[in-house]
């Protein structure tokens, strides 16, 4: 009963192989060329001969050992990577963001006026702009946009992103408002509580006040309890791990918690 599954995957392992071994092959041989290189000068550098050299770049080399694809990465300037996929049993690849943004959603519920929105695009005809938490206030008339950021790679280009979807939201705030007067939208930050981010912040300290000239303590009051969000932009922690936001004190040279 077992034998046809074993024979399934080994299909699967060959054609896999194939596919890669193609890849390679391909890729070896685009390198080359733009190297000006030809294929009697590479199998020298490599240590196969010329004919085994040339059924690699044609995708032949399912059984080509490991070391030999290494040698011929190295001769073409361009070093092998292997490294397996992403665990399919690991659950999504944006696991930790989106326990920010269940955390967020959890602690911003309850009773009141107030109704939490996952992903809403801030600008219809591109979805791909979206804000990862909006909470709309009816009673003070207000979309507070909260942007989530795990780890930031370009805390320029965070910046200019928060930036457009402000003024898209601006246009949704007035829409929102229908005939009646116009809702305002306001926006702020929660960076992921790591050590890294606690690096970024000590070393960019003034970047970061310029920024968020907001108060974080005002801001986090607004998120939990309900409160008026702070006239300007604010930052403050998500702390996944033990589920809770908290305010952050930017100081020159040391980055503390208030």
């Amino acid at each position: 009963m077992g034998q046809p599954k074993v024979r399934h995957r080994r299909t699967q392992a060959a054609l896999e192989a194939q596919r890669l071994a193609a890849v390679l092959g391909q890729e070896a041989r685009l390198t080359r060329r733009r190297r000006r290189r030809t294929q009697a000068q590479l199998p020298a550098e490599v240590g196969i001969s010329r004919s085994r050299y040339a059924e690699l770049e044609q995708g032949a080399g399912t059984t080509a050992p490991l070391d030999a694809w290494v040698r011929v990465g190295l001769a073409l300037g361009r070093p092998l990577a292997v490294a397996f996929s992403r665990d399919l049993d690991a659950g999504p690849s944006n696991a930790g963001h989106l326990a920010a943004q269940e955390l967020v959603l959890r602690l911003t519920a309850g009773p009141g006026t107030r109704t939490g929105s996952f992903e809403l695009a801030t600008r219809p005809v591109d979805p791909g702009r979206s804000a990862d938490v909006c909470l709309r206030d009816d009673a003070r008339r207000t979309l507070i946009v909260v942007e989530i950021w795990n780890r930031l790679g370009d805390l320029g280009a965070a910046a200019r992103s928060t930036a457009r979807k402000r003024a898209d939201l601006d246009a949704m705030a007035i829409l929102a408002g229908g005939d009646a007067s116009p809702y305002r939208a306001a926006i702020g930050w929660l960076l992921t509580d790591t050590a890294a981010n606690h690096r970024l912040v000590a070393s960019y300290p003034a970047v970061f006040r310029a920024a968020f000239s907001g108060s974080s303590s005002e801001w986090v009051r607004c998120l939990l309890e309900g409160r008026e969000p702070p006239a300007h932009t604010a930052v403050a922690w998500v702390d996944t791990a033990n589920g809770r936001l908290v305010p952050m004190r930017i100081r020159a040279g040391a980055n503390r918690r208030s």
